[in-house]
């Protein structure tokens, strides 16, 4: 089971702060966004642009609280008890 969490606008998208996720078969933080925006259509628009069938660069995420890019970025594989966070990024200027 991995525990995901959301931050601001997110956790609204997502209807809730904290949920968890069972996977039999191995899971990477690309497949799991994938799968939260299949279960939850608000998120969906939030985490993925179907016009080109990939995840928007504008959500921080944490795996165990390291950002993935500094680990093998969305192809990061997710064990057993693992937390991921997704931070919304907003930008001005």
């Amino acid at each position: 089971m991995v525990k995901v969490k959301f931050v601001g606008a997110l956790r609204h998208a997502a209807g809730t702060e904290e949920i968890s996720i069972q996977h039999a078969e191995e899971l990477s933080v690309e497949n799991l966004m994938f799968k939260l925006a299949k279960e939850k259509t608000l998120l969906k628009n939030s985490l993925v642009d179907e016009r080109f069938g990939q995840m928007y660069l504008n959500v921080l995420v944490l795996v165990n609280g390291r950002e993935i890019n500094v680990l093998n970025g969305v192809k990061t594989m997710l064990k057993e008890n693992d937390e991921v966070v997704f931070i919304p990024v907003v930008h001005g200027g």
